[in-house]
């Protein structure tokens, strides 16, 4: 089995009688010591002794997020207590240090674990909130570059893309500004980033998404006028309508091409469209140029069904604002329909939906 191109690695189909008892005796082995952990955390044993407990369980099922819990409270635990010494800072730094390198070790071999990310997400905020805001941002800063390692091995781990959202949002935060000068802002920088993985990957869903949350605000950011606005959404349907002419298979691009073209709708609001003042009139010209471009697309791809789907979404957004149209007849619509449900057979329930939404 493969997710995203990486090949999973598969155990053997016959197993010896040995290994079969080894596989029970392990088994036992974890149910003991998942129960020895619950009992002490039971009893508030909040210790060095069962946080390493905790480890050898995690490091044989990161998806145990109970246990992951568990480690919380023993290291909130002993992040408030005091070492022989009387100082606990070191002991602190030694702790957090040691799950930061746990939950690199993890993600390396369980990169879409949720448990793992939330995780190193609560360390990094603890740290802050234990060593201030110029330790903070020093780890934030590094967080970066592992979520760019991260990405650089699997460009669509959507785990590694949420994270990346928070870990910006603290270096933003934390960045150091003149009094009364506002957050430094990664947008612009991010916008790049994304721009360089769906060139380097059409099929990047997660960096497509990421782009679309990044436009309102790179727009206001730029303090950008109608013209500045326009001139954006033309460049995103052009690097869009590439993408499709590439690879009209791919479900992202049409994904992000539907985005687009759901900001330019009367129904949008104001805070998600990217052109503020468009009229009726702009409206249906933006539908028919990208109409007639997918059209010509289909004379050379007439089983593609994301194209059907496509132009109906397109006729559907068109007829919101022109009901009179004559770029398209309702004949094109039940042909495009049939062609959905000729492709897709087994969604034709959801086909069948959409013929009665729009009255086909």
């Amino acid at each position: 089995m493969a997710s995203h191109g990486i090949t999973r690695a598969t155990g053997t189909a016959v197993r010896t009688e040995e290994a079969r008892q080894q596989q029970l005796r392990d088994i036992d082995a974890y149910k003991e010591l998942v129960d020895l952990v619950h009992t002490k955390i039971t009893e508030r044993q909040y210790t060095l002794e069962v946080l390493g407990l905790a480890t050898k369980i995690l490091k044989q099922n990161p998806e145990y997020y109970t246990i992951w819990n568990h480690r919380r409270r023993v290291l909130n635990a002993l992040f408030s207590g005091k070492n022989a010494d009387g100082s606990s800072k070191h002991a602190v730094d030694d702790l957090l240090r040691n799950d930061l390198q746990l939950t690199f070790a993890l993600l390396r071999q369980y990169p879409k674990c949720y448990w793992i990310w939330n995780h190193r997400n609560w360390l990094l905020e603890t740290a802050e909130s234990q060593q201030g805001d110029d330790v903070g941002r020093q780890l934030w800063s590094g967080e970066l570059l592992l979520v760019n390692k991260m990405l650089s091995a699997d460009s669509r781990n959507f785990h590694a893309w949420s994270y990346r959202r928070f870990v910006t949002t603290h270096i933003e935060r934390l960045t150091p500004r003149t009094e009364g000068q506002a957050p430094q802002s990664m947008t612009e920088s991010e916008f790049e980033y994304t721009s360089s993985m769906v060139r380097s990957n059409l099929s990047n869903f997660s960096a497509w998404h990421h782009r679309s949350k990044l436009i309102p605000r790179l727009l206001n950011e730029r303090n950008a006028d109608a013209e500045t606005r326009r001139a954006l959404l033309d460049s995103e349907l052009a690097l869009i309508c590439e993408a499709i002419n590439t690879d009209p298979f791919d479900q992202s691009i049409w994904f992000y091409h539907q985005y687009l073209m759901t900001t330019l709708s009367p129904n949008c609001s104001s805070q998600d469209r990217i052109v503020p003042n468009l009229n009726n009139g702009d409206r249906q010209r933006y539908y028919e140029n990208e109409m007639q471009y997918i059209r010509e697309i289909l004379e050379d791809e007439e089983d593609c069904k994301w194209i059907y789907e496509g132009l109906l979404f397109l006729a559907s957004a068109y007829l919101e604002v022109d009901s009179d149209t004559k770029v398209f007849t309702r004949a094109d619509m039940q042909s495009w329909l049939e062609q959905l449900r000729r492709l897709d057979p087994l969604r034709r329930g959801r086909w069948e939906d959409l013929g009665r939404s729009l009255n086909l």
